[in-house]
């Protein structure tokens, strides 16, 4: 009787509300600041220069440079996205630092090499380093300290660290491929010849080219102090000396020994891009992202269609709950896929259409109660911004290249002979979740800054004697305009990317900072973190570590090298494993196909200001890595 009492009690507590669980991270508290991101190390970095009396930009760059220091699926030679609440302006700041396609990066080139999208790995991957140039900005303009200070952290951690189990393992597993690039291979086997080339993990791991790299860019700065320039003058002259001197034609020199293509001109005419941010009100609530050059106005989208449901009385991670997200993202999902891209490129993507809330309530009409719905299409949003659709075309033409029969044949995408076969779900999962880290940080002064960078993650190329390795963003072009009208490659074009920082105010003020790894899953795991919040009342940490579902009924933004390894799988859904048998059953009539994961939060971080108290709550999920401090 005693076992029976205990197994009921035991299996009440498994499916009590996420709201009533205890988590298994604790939850953190500050009254002054708050740092959190991927790794410990990087968010004492954060910690540090918060204790220098830094504010939250400069505690975020410093956790940036450590993070790209420590290889956290991403390195310098990356991109950066940021979203900054100014207190005294009252405003969010969208900060652009994504790289652009280089001199002779056509479609017409990839397809002459066989390349149904660009490459996933090596120069050919590579848009221009943003993360380098996003950093100084962001210091520049709103931040408090020298970069000297700023990097100090990232500068010792060159010398030298210990490297984490995850990175060295990481190394270990792709040594073959990094064999290929002789930079590559000196900086990340530490042991060639040996059973285990890789470091160890607790092994002290020296990058002796990045430490140079950032030493020069640290004198940079000095220098021009010294000359009488302003402290953003002297942080701009470290910015030069990486696009423009000698540090840039190392870069250059070393992709294109490797066979890339970024040219010294296209290192010095890019520049980071200050732009307004898009946002939706949902109860109240304005939750703002980056424009549609990322994926994040999918979430805003899906939040305006949501708007329409009563989703607290269908109940947290129900059927009927986890069925109407997932509808909601097809729709979504299918309007990304088609729709998005660098706004600076004409035509512009129709984004006024997509996120009015008269063009939600027409998808909203169209989403299948009853069943999954696997033929899920784009809508068409420009008469709600006044204007025809000059690609109604386009959509015929696309639903023949989601026929793989077709897709491959000679003339269209054809794969490239030499191209590594990705079969089985632990591939797709990779693609599918792929690289990224995030930053997130809030001061007393009321600064506030999400950060979602990314880009030369593990196995990286390195560029020359740099220390940097490149960006692999390029493979999120599309190579045929029946795929995405706006994001075909050509030259000066940003890709567009699954990078979504996330900022929500509430009365004005900050609400909600909140970001996440995980190639296309982020926003679907950001909008249910988001709701756990707003809709079902969890602590911010709780939200974290609550059980998210993943939709892969989506176009891959990462990886594969043919079409049928990036086309959507429709009703395939990853659940809990603890999600009950009652709920399984009903979505696999319903249509699902389903698999289950044992930590299906993904890895948040996030900020929730607590104005009752005048404090924040911190919250980091029990993913992965990913870890804060508060004070």
């Amino acid at each position: 009787m005693k076992t029976l009492l205990s197994l009921a009690c035991f299996t009440v507590l498994l499916y009590a509300p996420a709201s009533a669980q205890r988590t298994q991270k604790p939850p953190l508290h500050g009254r002054h600041w708050m740092a959190v991101t991927g790794k410990p190390l990087a968010a004492t970095a954060g910690a540090m220069t918060f204790q220098k009396g830094g504010n939250a930009v400069d505690a975020a760059c410093a956790m940036l440079a450590a993070t790209c220091t420590m290889w956290d699926v991403l390195s310098w030679g990356g991109e950066t996205q940021a979203l900054i609440y100014h207190p005294k302006l009252k405003k969010v700041i969208a900060i652009n630092a994504l790289g652009v396609a280089p001199t002779g990066a056509t479609a017409a080139f990839y397809r002459q090499k066989g390349y149904a999208f660009p490459p996933e790995y090596g120069p050919l991957a590579a848009v221009t380093p943003g993360t380098p140039g996003g950093l100084c900005y962001m210091l520049a303009n709103y931040g408090t300290l020298s970069l000297r200070e700023v990097l100090s952290p990232a500068i010792e951690m060159a010398k030298g660290y210990p490297m984490e189990a995850q990175t060295a393992n990481m190394i270990e597993r792709e040594k073959t491929r990094i064999k290929t690039w002789p930079y590559s291979k000196q900086v990340f086997l530490t042991h060639p010849g040996e059973s285990r080339e890789a470091p160890e993990a607790g092994e002290i791991f020296v990058q002796r080219d990045l430490l140079a790299t950032l030493t020069k860019l640290v004198e940079a700065e000095q220098a021009a102090l010294k000359a009488g320039k302003s402290r953003k003058q002297a942080i701009m002259a470290a910015y030069d000396r990486f696009y423009k001197g000698d540090i840039a034609q190392e870069f250059v020199r070393g992709c294109r020994e490797q066979g890339g293509l970024i040219t010294m001109q296209d290192l010095a005419k890019w520049q980071p891009v200050e732009e307004e941010p898009l946002h939706v009100s949902y109860k109240g609530i304005d939750v703002y992202k980056l424009q549609e050059w990322t994926q994040g106005p999918m979430l805003l989208q899906s939040l305006n269609i949501l708007e329409q449901f009563d989703l607290k009385s269908m109940g947290y991670n129900s059927p009927a709950y986890i069925h109407t997200l997932y509808q909601t993202m097809n729709l979504t999902f299918a309007d990304r896929d088609f729709y998005y891209g660098d706004p600076s490129f004409s035509p512009r993507p129709p984004i006024r259409g997509l996120l009015s809330k008269e063009y939600a309530r027409q998808r909203a009409a169209q989403l299948r109660r009853d069943a999954n719905d696997p033929t899920v299409q784009p809508g068409d949003p420009y008469p709600f911004q006044g204007g025809k659709n000059p690609f109604l075309h386009l959509l015929r033409e696309r639903a023949r290249l989601a026929d793989t029969t077709q897709a491959e044949k000679p003339g269209r995408f054809v794969p490239r002979h030499d191209a590594v076969a990705y079969d089985g779900p632990q591939a797709y999962d990779d693609r599918l979740r792929r690289g990224t880290t995030s930053v997130e940080a809030a001061d007393e002064e009321g600064w506030v800054v999400s950060i979602t960078p990314s880009g030369g993650w593990l196995p990286a190329c390195i560029a020359g004697r740099t220390g940097v390795g490149m960006s692999q963003r390029a493979q999120s072009f599309v190579l045929h305009d029946a795929l995405d009208p706006f994001n075909v490659i050509a030259p000066g074009k940003r890709p567009r990317v699954t990078l979504t920082p996330s900022l929500a105010l509430k009365d004005g003020l900050p609400y909600l900072s909140f970001a996440v790894q995980g190639g296309d899953t982020q926003d679907q795991n950001l909008l249910q973190f988001f709701l756990n919040v707003v809709e079902f009342g969890m602590t911010v940490q709780q939200a974290t570590e609550a059980a998210n579902f993943n939709s892969n009924q989506l176009w891959l933004s990462l990886g594969g090298t043919t079409v049928k390894e990036r086309l959507p799988r429709p009703g395939s859904i990853l659940l809990d494993s603890k999600t009950p048998d009652s709920t399984r059953k009903t979505l696999e009539k319903m249509g699902y196909k389903l698999s289950f994961g044992e930590r299906t939060s993904g890895p948040i971080n996030a900020i929730w200001f607590d104005r009752k108290h005048g404090s924040f709550w911190g919250g980091s999920s029990h993913n992965g890595e990913d870890y804060g401090i508060g004070w």
